[in-house]
């Protein structure tokens, strides 16, 4: 482990070995960091959250391997004891990036410049953010879904597709993305018969889900989708599409 000038860490915090901190970095409350990880000048780990409700409970981030946090992002601990916020393996938070309390972030996702997330986001794996987006709480982000930057997300993102806008719309399927990640082709294509089918705008959700099991071969990105879909948080799933002029 190496650990740069003027960072202050706490003594209930818990590090890995070959994780990289730069100089004047605060890692503080009961924070676990796991193996080779960097974390750049002025980041701040596991400070109280900023929700009133908080009292002073003891509550955790947990953070796994091969993760890199550039300047001045901040993640802070669960406003609730025993709460925990959570980021996995491989993950690539830009400069200026909030995490805040509760949001669990899976692996290999990639955050642009000044993308914040209020508290109980959970973002599944390989999720793509671009720069100055902003993420309502309670939010869930489905696995390889594309965030256009400067997006206002205030409903369940679809796994696999693509949006954007001020609130974000469904622009259609990430289509690089998952060319990327080497998802079949007879794969992507059931996938965008699915998502045409979501934000088509003719069907309810749970009237949609029943569409695409009868007409859309069941590959299993698409049952993924299903899946995400079937379960939906407080706010909703996205299910329009984009206006384009």
């Amino acid at each position: 482990m190496e650990i740069g000038p003027f960072t202050i860490i706490g003594k209930n915090v818990i590090i890995g070995k070959g994780t990289k901190i730069h100089s004047s970095v605060l890692i503080n409350g009961w924070t676990t960091i796991g193996e080779d990880n960097e974390i750049y000048k002025g980041t701040v780990i596991g400070e109280e959250p900023q929700d009133m409700k908080y009292k002073g409970e003891k509550s955790y981030v947990i953070i796994g391997d091969r993760n890199s946090f550039r300047e001045y992002v901040t993640i802070h601990r669960a406003a609730d004891a025993g709460g925990a916020t959570i980021i996995g393996d491989e993950n690539l938070l830009m400069n200026y990036i909030h995490v805040a309390h509760n949001c669990v972030l899976g692996n290999q996702i990639v955050i642009a410049n000044m993308v914040g997330f209020a508290g109980h986001v959970t973002i599944e794996d390989q999720v793509v953010f671009g720069g100055l987006s902003g993420i309502h709480q309670f939010v869930r982000i489905g696995k390889m879904a594309m965030i256009a930057g400067y997006s206002k997300v205030l409903q369940d993102i679809p796994p696999f597709s693509l949006v954007e806008g001020q609130p974000a719309r469904i622009l259609g399927l990430n289509i690089p993305g998952l060319r990327r990640r080497k998802v079949q082709p007879d794969s992507r294509n059931a996938l965008k018969k699915a998502i045409n089918i979501i934000k088509s705008r003719k069907f309810k959700r749970t009237d949609a889900l029943e569409v695409i099991r009868k007409e859309v071969d069941i590959t299993p990105e698409v049952e993924h989708l299903l899946q995400f879909m079937s379960n939906p948080s407080k706010q909703g799933i996205l299910m329009q599409s984009a206006k384009r002029s």
